[in-house]
């Protein structure tokens, strides 16, 4: 079973406190190359951004964006080397409970949600083409694909490793049950984006789409036993809307295809995924791979796995 894989008694839950803050402090680390590039082009400039959105544009937006993931490297192998060294255990126990990572998951999910958005943002430029106006430069656009192919998976395999791998399991261990580190990872996820550029302009109230983001990630790791289909499905969701669509208050700036123009709003861009669209694939992937016994997956209790060296013991 997935979640229990890192309820151990060798596990207790301030190892997970001070590993999350020495991935934090990597990921701090590797923000350094794009402060001192934000800071070097505003002495020159003379102009000091009062925001976040004023932030993401000192740099070229390509530019930034590469500083920008480089820190998501930093706190990927601040993970890895946290989960490894810190808490002994290996990379596929916080993955997966299968034997190997099963790309087919992986790739299955990132395709369905990669066909979903570019259908949207099309369907989206068709009703409304005066929100959403051409972006496309040829050589941007090739750079921008290049760094997003790399680094975006990076990215959101590090948030997904972080929250539905590391913090599941160690919420688990905690509260020796599953609904708790369910709500817990999405509540966190959802709220650390309450810095983005989005929320200064449509509110507070995007963090439901935020959070809700991360319960439907949470429902679908428990569920499946793994990680790979948040994996995909994350990984699809930045990397084709950075090559796709950008925005002056969106949190990635990029040199996508299309641009949105309109005044942003949180209505049925909120209500429609959260509230449609993600329980609609819940009942794809749970009809694809049969699940079953969803209360016990998602609610159920956990007991502590034993050991060889408390088999030993005894």
């Amino acid at each position: 079973m997935f979640i229990e894989q890192g309820v151990k008694k060798e596990n207790p839950f301030w190892k997970y406190i001070v590993g999350s803050i020495l991935i934090i402090i990597a990921s701090t680390i590797g923000q350094i190359p794009f402060g001192i590039a934000v800071l070097m082009k505003t002495m020159k400039s003379g102009t000091m951004p009062t925001d976040s959105a004023g932030m993401l544009r000192v740099l070229e937006s390509n530019l930034s964006l590469f500083l920008m993931m480089l820190s998501f490297v930093f706190a990927l192998v601040g993970v890895f080397i946290v989960i490894k060294f810190f808490h002994k255990q290996t990379i596929l126990e916080v993955t997966t409970s299968r034997n190997k990572v099963d790309w087919k998951r992986v790739f299955f999910s990132f395709s369905i949600w990669a066909i979903f958005t570019v259908l949207s943002i099309l369907l989206t430029y068709y009703l409304n083409p005066e929100e959403m106006v051409w972006n496309f430069k040829p050589i941007p656009f090739a750079i921008l694909v290049v760094i997003g192919i790399i680094l975006i998976p990076i990215q959101t395999s590090t948030e997904e490793y972080v929250f539905r791998g590391y913090l599941m399991q160690g919420f688990a261990n905690l509260s020796k049950n599953k609904w708790f580190p369910l709500v817990m990872t999405s509540v966190i996820f959802g709220t650390m984006h309450i810095f983005n550029p989005e929320i200064d302009k449509m509110g507070n109230i995007v963090l439901v789409y935020y959070i809700g983001t991360g319960l439907f990630l949470g429902i679908i790791t428990l569920m499946d036993e793994g990680m790979e289909l948040a994996l995909g499905f994350h990984a699809a969701n930045n990397l084709l809307t950075a090559l796709l669509v950008t925005s002056d208050w969106s949190a990635l700036q990029t040199n996508s295809i299309f641009k949105d123009v309109s005044d942003p709003s949180a209505g049925l861009e909120i209500i429609i995924p959260v509230f449609v669209v993600f329980p609609l694939l819940l009942l794809l992937f749970s009809k694809k791979y049969k699940w079953s016994g969803w209360k016990e997956k998602l609610t159920g209790d956990i007991k502590y796995k034993t050991t060889i060296n408390e088999l030993n013991n005894d």
